[in-house]
């Protein structure tokens, strides 16, 4: 039986109003790049650049310590989105050129982990999240990011969905869709690389594409999607956050939990609402 008598302690701590604020952004951003993810078949993806994102994040802790493992993750995402552009953004060649990258990321992040002596706990933080590693160096950065990942969104949106859903017909009205197919790699990968801390790298795929996935499946409109994926993203992080705090456990299994039950609910309101 978990005590949950002291939460309200626990909730006043500053490391977690840093974990509850930076996980609040994180949801944000995962919400609004999630149902395109979907929609352009990234899911693997993200996946892949999860891995190279927990490669920088092992090679910042290993060169520069804690402080140097955001930087690490935000250098390693963006050369995933540089790399995946250079090996084919192509539907025939994206899922060969995702599995190189993946597996050599995860090869390097091992080596990185391996040849590092310090706490174990920072190695196990970066594979399964650590919201005790937050500090408010990681917030700002991490805010300063998010915002300007929204930004960039903002600009680029309509164009963007459009080269999603339709990019043999984008391509006739003169949209750029492969410069948008990389920008879109750098800002996934900029998302990923900012929930390594909060869920791990191993599980930031979760929060990425389980909100997004839940929600298409019970609406086909991008606004109402992305507006249930923002939702749907928030309520699995901070319920995660705040779930994790009396026993004392990794965020991340709270987070894919709460993520899954939203998914199992909306496949079941798909199912009824248009049945086989």
């Amino acid at each position: 039986m978990i005590d949950f008598s002291g939460m309200s302690e626990l909730l006043g701590l500053p490391f977690v109003h840093n974990a509850l604020l930076a996980g609040a952004m994180l949801g944000v951003l995962a919400g609004l790049l999630g149902p395109l993810a979907v929609g352009r078949g990234m899911s693997f993806a993200v996946h892949g650049t999860s891995e190279m994102t927990f490669a920088g994040a092992a090679a910042g802790l290993l060169f520069a310590g804690a402080a140097g493992v955001s930087y690490g993750a935000l250098a390693a995402a963006v050369a995933a989105a540089v790399l995946f552009g250079l090996f084919g953004l192509r539907e025939r060649e994206r899922d060969s050129a995702i599995g190189v990258v993946l597996s050599f990321g995860l090869g390097l992040g091992v080596l990185c982990l391996a040849l590092y002596h310090g706490r174990a706990a920072n190695k196990f933080g970066l594979l399964i999240g650590q919201i005790v590693g937050v500090d408010r160096s990681d917030l700002d950065v991490l805010m300063i990011c998010g915002v300007a990942v929204v930004l960039v969104l903002a600009v680029v949106y309509r164009p963007l969905l459009f080269a999603t859903f339709d990019p043999t017909m984008a391509v006739a009205r003169g949209v750029p869709v492969r410069p948008l197919s990389v920008l879109f790699a750098v800002l996934i990968g900029i998302t990923t690389a900012l929930g390594v801390q909060i869920v791990g790298a191993l599980l930031v795929l979760a929060l990425m594409i389980t909100p997004a996935a839940a929600a298409a499946r019970v609406s086909a409109n991008p606004v109402v999607v992305t507006a249930l994926a923002v939702i749907f993203a928030e309520v699995s992080i901070l319920g995660g956050i705040v779930l994790s705090l009396a026993p004392g456990l990794p965020v991340s299994p709270y987070v894919t939990s709460i993520a899954f039950l939203f998914y199992l609910g909306c496949r079941a309101i798909g199912a009824v609402r248009t049945p086989a």
